[in-house]
């Protein structure tokens, strides 16, 4: 029982630490987010354009 107790203490001294820095921390900024999403969109655009012109280029190919 004793080893219950401690396993308690050490959860719940674990889960103070941790709600006291996400009050400190305020996180990413909106304009942060919005950024990397953008980014996001720009990278899988690009990959798919680049996955259609090797796909094109690939069918192109004669092999027989």
């Amino acid at each position: 029982m004793q080893h219950l107790r401690t396993l308690v203490a050490l959860t719940r001294a674990h889960l103070d630490v941790v709600r006291r820095r996400a009050r400190e921390d305020a996180g990413y900024t909106t304009e942060t987010i919005v950024v990397t999403a953008l980014l996001a969109v720009l990278a899988l655009t690009v990959v798919g354009i680049i996955a259609n012109k090797v796909m094109a280029k690939a069918g192109g190919i004669d092999v027989g």
